[in-house]
């Protein structure tokens, strides 16, 4: 065996896949402790090395993976998400990149591409974009028109509310997530437009009530097809393993019956 070979053997073991995952929750402690103050103040120092020992353990993994599968490594989605995420953390805090730095807490992100459930979740939302994306077109069509409307009938009364396209829009964006959407703003609207409510009750019902359920029949809809094809996968998994063992059985079988 190659020492590729065996390399490949390691990375792709269970125990393997289970000590990185340990180190991402590790590690998104310890990016958690750093944004006190407190913590900071009493053991500030080891923090930054555990971090960076953190860091250098997911380094040594994907030039592991990169020596294992060489340019095939680069056509795995995953495995460009986990370059992309540690690469972010390597940018020095400097010349304006602090921000990026901030982004290391999205090494936890990588959680995703470890645990093959959470894989198969993302998988299915991915699949379901095609759908959601003809939702949220009619989302955009039906916020737009009433964008629109709302400009027109109220903005010059409310002109902080509704006095341009975008307050309107965002306004719209506002009472659709029923946050303080009667008081806040309908019901003022109302003391000068007594009718008002003919035009954002029947928005509420529309956006709120049979729009956002559809996304959320889509989503509920590829949870379920992904949880399908990881019953699938068990199910394979486990027939795999008895016929292997029947075979197993047969050929022991097999041999006794020569040796008598």
């Amino acid at each position: 065996m190659t020492l590729r070979d065996r390399v490949g053997a390691v990375i792709d073991s269970p125990l393997f896949r289970n000590a990185i995952l340990g180190v991402i929750l590790f590690n998104a402690i310890i990016l958690g402790l750093e944004t006190s103050k407190t913590v900071m103040d009493a053991v500030g120092g080891l923090l930054i090395t555990l971090d960076g020992l953190c860091l250098a353990v997911f380094v040594v993994e994907i030039l592991a993976k990169m020596f294992v599968r060489r340019w095939a490594f680069f056509k795995d989605g995953w495995n460009l998400f986990d370059f992309v995420i540690v690469g972010i953390a390597l940018i020095p805090a400097a010349q304006g990149l602090s921000v990026l730095r901030a982004l290391r807490i999205l090494r936890l992100l990588r959680v995703v591409s470890v645990a093959p459930s959470l894989r198969r979740v993302i998988e299915g939302l991915i699949n379901a974009l095609p759908g959601m994306g003809s939702v949220f077109l009619l989302m955009t069509l039906i916020f737009y028109i009433g964008a629109v409307m709302a400009t027109k009938l109220f903005g010059a009364a409310f002109p902080d509310w509704f006095g341009t396209l975008g307050k309107s829009g965002y306004s719209l964006f506002q009472i659709m997530t029923l946050e303080s959407w009667s008081m806040g703003i309908v019901r003022p609207v109302m003391e000068t437009y007594a009718y008002a409510w003919l035009f954002f009750v029947p928005f509420i019902l529309l956006t709120t009530f049979v729009v956002l359920n559809l996304v959320v029949g889509l989503v509920v809809n590829s949870m379920q097809d992904a949880h399908h094809v990881e019953a699938d996968e068990r199910t394979d998994n486990y027939r795999d393993e008895v016929l292997a063992r029947l075979t197993d059985i047969e050929m022991l079988l097999k041999e006794r019956d020569k040796k008598d």
